[in-house]
């Protein structure tokens, strides 16, 4: 018996370690993590902190579903599950946020110099975490093609930026879902991954134009489950450090 736990903490410690059961057999078989990839940290402390985006929030919801799902809402709600099972874990983690809130400067009046002001306040914040990785969360829409679904993981300039992506996409293609996706790079549209310089990667964890990928993507089930598929991902593949 649990004598000290609620029975929620009971059931969601056992979940825990069931489902990282099921991440450490998919990833001893290589499937999904390829451990000549493995990042390598320049710290002396061999240890990283890992710095969660969950993306939008404020002034900028970001994309909205047919039902009227916000994404900053599941980017925030994904993002805080990731750190609280990161935590308990003993990994360090840094939030650019943890409320409905965007990071512009008071000085930024209109909508667009928000954004603005924003983007390179995350910009400022990532960079000045050292040893950091970031995972920067969000939720993809694609009104013209309401049948598309899926996790998909985006990737930035910086060395060892492809590789955690393309471990974390394979862990979501085993975990998540039901088509196999391929990680792309993000390019110069991202601001937040062009301008990283520390290991960085942007995972589009649904598509929000998909009624029933949005039904889903709101349940604390699957938001647990990504959460935990991505922090597994990025743990094993950075073994050596962590």
């Amino acid at each position: 018996m649990f004598i000290t736990f609620k029975k929620w903490t009971a059931l969601y410690v056992v979940t825990l370690l069931a489902l990282f059961a099921v991440f450490a057999a998919i990833l001893w078989q290589g499937s999904a993590v390829n451990a000549s990839k493995n990042l390598e940290l320049e710290q002396g402390s061999g240890t990283f902190v890992l710095v969660i985006d969950p993306g939008h929030g404020g002034v900028d919801g970001g994309a909205v579903g047919g039902d009227g799902t916000v994404e900053s809402r599941i980017n925030l709600m994904v993002g805080l599950r990731v750190e609280e099972i990161a935590q308990f874990l003993g990994v360090e983690t840094v939030m650019t946020r943890r409320e409905d809130v965007d990071l512009h400067d008071e000085s930024a009046q209109t909508i667009r110099q928000q954004k603005v002001s924003d983007l390179k306040n995350r910009v400022a914040k990532v960079n000045g975490v050292s040893g950091g990785v970031l995972i920067s969360l969000h939720q993809n829409s694609m009104p013209q093609a309401p049948g598309v679904r899926g996790a998909q993981v985006f990737y930035g300039e910086a060395e060892g930026s492809q590789a955690l992506a393309e471990a974390v996409q394979a862990a979501l293609n085993e975990t998540v879902n039901d088509r196999a996706k391929e990680t792309k790079a993000a390019g110069s549209g991202v601001y937040l991954l062009k301008n990283a310089e520390i290991p960085a990667i942007l995972i589009e964890c649904g598509f929000l134009s998909n009624g029933e990928e949005t039904a889903l993507l709101n349940t604390r089930e699957h938001q647990t489950r990504l959460a935990l598929t991505i922090l597994a991902s990025v743990l094993a593949h950075l073994s050596p450090v962590w």
